[in-house]
């Protein structure tokens, strides 16, 4: 055995494979570009052993067939396929950091993770044990059929949102508003729901599939600002001219709105009662909605107090 030509080959591929596993252990998750590249040296190094000794991983290994030297084929195979996992992974990974998705896009990573090991694991029993791919994909197959049967609502969720994600419907951050009134901030998506934070504090766990069915409205896009109106009566007996000016001072006192664009005053309808008066305007984010509404309702009845304006009564 000491003489076999593949014999040491074999020898250094499990030292460099094992090697690389505690290399990557002890980087740790939060160096992702360190890991990287120590899968690249590993799994570079480790075929560069692979292709110096006439070793080929994807060919089962017909010299060896038991003793030692088929162990260390079988392992060497193994951590192989699994560097080359590793390594695809890694370079998966970076790319969606670099586009600075990383929460949006992990349903699709969790996919293309599973598929590659899936992938490599299927290579491991075929070219490493020689066992028949096309059976075992086959008795996959049908249990994958009896698994989706009984997790077909599961499995609903799952491609809802594959489907959201896909669709970049909202982002990790957005409002979003559903027909049925429901509003909060977006904080987490994962294979089955999605998780808003109401202005109530309140957590709203929203199953994938249920949210694909409803219409939804992005309040985050194309900014954070935010329209609110208010509605106000005034009695009949004053000029509207006078009530818009004064309607108008107050949104241009106000320090909690947006500027840009300017507010609006609007004169809605008149009556033998009353004079119907809309304000209109902008906030920076629906966070800051309350106090914004509450300092113009504040400074509506101070200028009301300094015109000599009266409310009307309701309608």
């Amino acid at each position: 055995m000491p003489g076999d030509d593949h014999f040491l080959p074999l020898v250094l591929i499990n030292i460099l494979g094992t090697a690389g596993i505690v290399v990557w252990h002890v980087q740790g998750s939060g160096r992702p570009t360190g890991r990287l590249i120590v899968q690249i040296l590993f799994f570079i190094g480790m075929s560069v052993v692979l292709n110096a000794g006439g070793i080929a991983p994807h060919q089962p290994d017909d010299l060896h067939a038991e003793g030692l030297a088929a162990v260390l084929s079988k392992s060497a195979r193994i951590l192989w396929w699994t560097h080359l996992a590793w390594t695809i992974i890694g370079f998966i990974h970076i790319y969606v950091r670099l586009n600075r998705k990383p929460h949006e896009a992990h349903l699709i990573l969790d996919m293309a993770v599973a598929g590659i090991y899936l992938g490599v694991a299927l290579s491991v029993m075929g070219f490493v044990f020689g066992l028949p791919i096309a059976t075992l994909v086959t008795t996959s197959g049908v249990v994958a059929l009896i698994l989706g049967l009984a997790l077909q609502n599961t499995l609903g969720d799952v491609f809802s949102g594959i489907a959201l994600t896909l669709g970049k419907a909202y982002s990790i951050g957005d409002w979003v508003q559903l027909n049925d009134g429901t509003a909060g901030r977006v904080t987490e998506t994962n294979w089955r729901s999605t998780n808003l934070l109401t202005g109530l504090n309140n957590i709203v766990v929203l199953p994938n599939s249920l949210l694909a069915k409803q219409s939804l409205t992005s309040l985050s896009r194309p900014d954070e600002s935010h329209l609110l109106t208010l509605g106000l009566r005034f009695a009949a007996g004053q000029r509207p001219r006078i009530i818009e000016d004064a309607m108008r001072s107050v949104l241009e006192t106000s320090t909690r709105i947006v500027k840009d664009p300017p507010p609006a005053v609007a004169l809605k309808a008149i009556d033998a009662a009353a004079i119907e008066v809309e304000l209109q305007f902008r906030v920076a984010s629906l966070v800051t909605g309350t106090s914004a509404k509450n300092e113009i309702i504040d400074l509506i009845h101070d200028q009301c107090g300094a015109s000599g304006l009266s409310l009307a009564g309701p309608a």
